[in-house]
């Protein structure tokens, strides 16, 4: 190998390594540059910033202990009210917790030299677009207030909101679970609650059973009210305040139309319904009151003379 190809081979290697050392130089000197300025800094903050983070933390000590009684507080105050039922008094709760958490964090991170206004304003602006995006869920959270306010219905009671009928089974800010009477799970928004009428089955002490009965037209009315009435107070579930009834309310086609309203509580009402609809069956057949089948009487009027068809003979 040649003299001059040995410099060149030497000018390509030394080249790279020059760079790099001249990168690793800077590198150093500002890696240095870095810890003078953190010593720098701690001599001349350093104390200070060491009391803030203490303080902070003695802060935050306290906080937590006075946030844990004032929600405990709060609890104890609203279920003295009769007014306040469990969602509104556990949503109030977590209201006042999380209140209080985030105005604790704001003192925290202030007393660390932090500057919260910036934060204070991002925050408004990410409340204003979480606000149009989660639109639905504001929403029910709204109509969940307000059914926590006006308390339509309570978990257990018997309920048609729209057009869904079950049993209340849990409710909270969102939605409500509902268990129908085949014992299938609904979950039905707040919104969708609120924005329909509610009926409430069992937000009473008792019920009103309707039982139709017809009776043929030479039947004696008065007998057939006597044993329906009978039938009805020989139920034990049948409530003697309000007192049972039974009157004709129409005369139908080929049957004298009688309503049976005995009262039931909510929990016996099916059971009392079903009972007593086979319990006035029987008692009519014993006492031999007829109940009719439907009947219709056709009448064929002839276009011959004489009202007979012509002979073929």
């Amino acid at each position: 190998m040649t003299n001059e190809t040995q410099n060149i081979a030497s000018e390509l290697i030394q080249k790279p390594i020059a760079e790099v050392q001249q990168v690793l130089a800077g590198e150093v000197s500002q890696g240095r540059e870095i810890v003078d300025v953190a010593l720098r800094w701690l001599a001349e903050n350093g104390i200070s910033f060491l009391v803030n983070v203490l303080v902070a933390l003695l802060l935050l000590a306290i906080g937590v202990l006075a946030i844990r009684v004032l929600t405990n507080a709060t609890q104890k105050a609203l279920e003295k009210s009769s007014r306040v039922n469990a969602l509104l008094r556990n949503f109030l709760c977590s209201v006042v917790n999380k209140t209080a958490w985030v105005l604790l964090l704001m003192i925290v991170v202030q007393r660390l030299g932090v500057n919260i206004a910036p934060l204070i304003a991002g925050l408004g602006v990410t409340g204003f677009i979480l606000g149009f995006a989660f639109q639905e869920s504001l929403g029910n959270l709204a109509a969940g207030m307000m059914i926590a306010i006006n308390q339509p219905f309570q978990i257990g009671d018997y309920v048609t909101v729209g057009a869904i009928s079950g049993t209340v089974s849990e409710l909270n800010m969102m939605a409500a679970t509902l268990f129908t009477a085949d014992n299938i799970k609904v979950m039905v928004p707040n919104k969708v609650i609120w924005g329909a009428p509610i009926t409430n089955y069992t937000a009473t002490d008792k019920r009103r059973i309707d039982i139709a009965v017809n009776i043929a037209y030479g039947a004696d009315i008065s007998k057939a009210k006597r044993v329906a009435l009978d039938t009805l107070r020989a139920d034990p579930r049948v409530l003697d305040d309000p007192a049972p009834i039974a009157e004709v309310i129409a005369m139908g086609d080929s049957a004298v139309n009688l309503v049976l309203r005995p009262w039931a509580t909510p929990s016996d009402y099916w059971a009392t319904f079903f009972a007593l609809n086979q319990a006035v069956k029987e008692a009519f057949d014993r006492e031999g009151i007829k109940i009719p089948l439907p009947q219709m009487d056709i009448r064929v009027k002839s276009s011959f003379p004489g009202g007979e068809p012509p002979s073929k003979g």
